[in-house]
């Protein structure tokens, strides 16, 4: 006879059950997407040509990584095995933090921040020790430097950060990096052709700095979901036992290299969106709008006790934007992506008519 199947679900792990749940409001987007702070328009042209001469055939083979680390590599000036394609920039801090984090470890986390750090570092047996940035938002080196301990692992740094926009500098990265020899500093450039800064010369250098990048932004890759960690050849040893061998697909290292090759599209692209913001930064101050002044391609916005009214006006208007206040410190603050500036005079037309909207209900001007 026989035995009935039984009902008892199989349990996670506790940290799985305890960890922190993320859900990306990502349904119905076919609008002006300015809440994700994804490249607006479009991909290189010559990123096109290669997925019009994709063939069936092409996409029967497993990845083959190593040429176009290569060749990513040496586009950043480093070796190759400093470097390690992921499958966007969340697999690079997943990996990092699964290689590195373990039981009793803190991750120094100053917020707010991108989400997603807090999110994996749950998924492991480590302590997120949050370090609140004041209201003007800026890097809270002081603090940070106070908050480390001998349990300091990782010290996570977003640069620029979202959704404040603002930056640390690169004195204040090498400081971190000299008074926590024992932790890695990881830097997430995922904005850095918006602000032209970075520390990633200093990879090799520096025993203790990492430094991921995203082709999600500029580049305007996102969907096909590809980024890169690089750090001294010890540490990413380790990354790469952690990193499976094919998590970035097929069409995404297919279509890496002639992304990269168009630095004439990505200069436009850029040039494009700095002018924007300049342009948006004038509007908003017309509109009697706080803003904090930003170094990517985002700016956040002081909307107060009606934000929720705010982003659904301009959801109605064909513009979508990213409420930020249920990050620390953020209550009443929105996220404007910055885009090309035809589609930004489109954005303060809405915000604008959103904005007489929501003073004509408050009774103020």
């Amino acid at each position: 006879m026989t035995e009935p199947l039984t009902l008892v679900q199989p349990t996670p792990r506790a940290r799985v059950r305890a960890m922190k749940e993320y859900h990306p409001p990502l349904g119905g987007r076919d609008a002006l997407r300015l809440d994700f702070n994804e490249n607006t328009l479009a991909c290189s042209p010559a990123v096109r040509n290669v997925l019009a001469g994709l063939s069936a055939g092409d996409l029967t083979r497993y990845p083959e990584r190593e040429s176009v680390e290569a060749m990513v590599a040496a586009h950043l000036g480093l070796a190759s095995a400093q470097v390690a394609l992921t499958n966007g920039v969340d697999e690079a801090i997943h990996v990092l933090f699964e290689a590195f984090l373990d039981r009793g470890d803190e991750l120094l986390l100053p917020v707010p921040t991108y989400t997603m750090y807090e999110v994996y570092a749950s998924a492991t047996d480590a302590h997120v020790i949050a370090v609140q940035a004041a209201d003007d938002l800026q890097f809270p080196f002081k603090d940070l430097v106070r908050s480390i301990t001998s349990r300091t692992k990782i010290i996570a740094i977003a640069n620029p950060n979202s959704p404040s926009g603002s930056m640390a500098t690169r004195e204040q990265i090498v400081e971190l990096a000299r008074r926590a020899p024992h932790a890695i500093i990881l830097v997430d450039e995922a904005y850095f052709h918006f602000c032209g800064e970075t520390v990633i010369d200093l990879i090799g250098k520096s025993s203790n700095l990492i430094v991921a990048r995203t082709f999600s932004k500029a580049y305007g890759l996102a969907g096909l979901r590809v980024g890169v960690l690089v750090g001294p050849v010890e540490s990413m040893q380790w990354v790469r036992r952690v990193l499976s061998p094919y998590s970035v697909n097929s069409v995404a290292l297919a279509c890496l290299p002639a992304a990269l090759e168009d630095t004439d599209y990505l200069a436009w692209y850029v040039g494009e969106v700095l002018a924007a913001r300049r342009e948006f930064e004038t509007a908003l101050t017309a509109a009697g709008v706080r803003y904090w002044p930003s170094r990517a391609n985002f700016i956040l916005v002081e909307i107060g006790p009606r934000h929720k009214d705010f982003v659904q006006h301009m959801h109605s208007a064909g513009v979508l934007v990213r409420d930020r206040s249920n990050d620390p410190g953020c209550d009443g603050r929105v996220r404007i992506t910055i885009g090309i500036r035809e589609q930004m005079k489109k954005a303060v037309v809405a915000i604008n008519e959103a904005l007489t909207l929501i003073r004509s209900k408050d009774g103020s001007r």
